[in-house]
């Protein structure tokens, strides 16, 4: 079930925005089938399985990529695919034999999704990198963060799965889309450093008309006014409030009790030091249940600052099964939301298992390679520890 039921998918593993492309188009509803590490690797945030969440909703095989027969069965999996998903260094799966060339040579029509931090080409295309130094080079992460302190990382949302994961979708989406009218694959160059920008179109846009400032913690949206910040309550926990609309704030200013002629100070920006200690010390005045009571579905642009426990039990979450529980674990669910194609809940994530080789294999070979291929996947996993343990992702 889901909108891209129908569309297959390959997946060679990998960590950060590969995974996290993968999970997004399986849980719309497009059949992934992951190619595995014949032999655990230790890469990413070690973890079990069952945790590895960006991993759900697949099929897994597990294949040795350093083997030619191996290759060959990618080879065939990619023969019936719409697209293939890689985030290696630029140049790996050249040499691995599986690079674009040849898999557009097996099936004309096929995407050839590539996600890296710096991108397939350029001076930096072949360095390791991670998520923070994908978006430091781009503007995103010098903006991030207060005044009085350095960028902040923003975990890895902005880059691996926002710049990374997202944007890589979109690039597969639209080139089976392309294909579908004119019959010829493509390749999808997706790199961090070209999402992360293009998310930063609109800062780069104000700063050309002058209205957004290098100063970190000196704009409206990075902590610089005091009408979009966060606060700390009487227990020490937080409340975040966003009226940037004139509107919004006298709606603030109403249900706190402080004169509506306070708009002149937000309208000032020299009396934005002032509007900030007049919000600090009044929000310091009661604990947070307090002011959820009093703000929370008014138009005033409030919300708790939650945890991720927290977030479980919140009633406007629970409410839309925002987070979900699948075989125990507690996890987002797909989004984002169709009102005829819904998708449907996710299967947890499974590690590559020999017993059901055969089962996927059928789905995705022609009859007659099918027992060569197995073969060959029965063949990795002699001499191999059990895959059932601890993965990485």
């Amino acid at each position: 079930m889901g909108p891209l039921t129908g569309i297959k998918i390959v997946e060679l593993a990998g960590i950060g925005p590969g995974p996290m492309c993968g999970v997004l188009l399986a849980d719309l509803g497009a059949r992934v089938l992951r190619i595995d590490r014949a032999t655990p690797s230790n890469l990413g945030v070690e973890r079990p399985l069952e945790y590895n969440l960006v991993l759900r909703n697949r099929e897994t095989i597990a294949l040795d990529l350093k083997a030619p027969a191996a290759i060959e069965v990618v080879l065939d999996l990619v023969e019936s695919a719409d697209a293939l998903i890689e985030g290696f260094r630029p140049g790996v799966t050249e040499r691995l034999g599986l690079g674009p060339d040849i898999c557009l040579t097996r099936n004309p029509r096929l995407v050839y999704g590539r996600v890296t931090g710096w991108g397939q080409d350029g001076p930096l295309a072949k360095a390791a990198g991670h998520d923070l130094n994908y978006i430091a080079l781009t503007g995103a992460l010098a903006a991030m963060g207060r005044a009085e302190g350095p960028p902040a990382p923003p975990l890895n949302l902005v880059g691996d799965f926002a710049g990374g994961g997202l944007y890589l979708a979109l690039g597969i989406l639209a080139g089976v889309l392309e294909a579908r009218a004119s019959g010829k694959g493509q390749v999808v160059d997706a790199s961090i450093v070209d999402g992360t920008a293009s998310m930063m179109m609109q800062f780069y846009g104000m700063q050309a008309a002058g209205l957004w400032s290098d100063q970190r913690g000196s704009n409206v949206l990075d902590s610089g006014a005091p009408f979009y910040d966060v606060y700390a309550c009487a227990d020490g926990r937080y409340v975040s409030v966003a009226p940037i609309e004139d509107k919004f704030f006298v709606e603030l200013l109403d249900r706190l009790g402080l004169p509506p002629s306070m708009i002149e100070m937000k309208r000032d920006r020299s009396q934005w030091p002032r509007l900030r200690q007049v919000l600090e010390e009044t929000f310091a005045q009661k604990p947070l249940e307090a002011w959820c009571d009093l703000l929370q579905g008014s138009d005033a642009c409030f919300a708790p600052v939650l945890n991720m426990h927290e977030a479980l039990s919140h009633p406007h979450l629970r409410a839309r099964e925002t987070l979900i529980e699948v075989a125990g674990v507690v996890q987002p669910a797909p989004a984002p939301r169709f009102s005829r194609t819904r998708a449907t809940k996710p299967s947890p994530p499974r590690p590559a298992d020999p017993e059901r080789d055969e089962d996927i294999l059928r789905s995705w070979l022609p009859a007659g390679r099918v027992a060569q291929a197995l073969e060959i996947l029965h063949r990795n996993v002699q001499d191999q520890p059990d895959r059932r343990g601890r993965r990485t992702a």
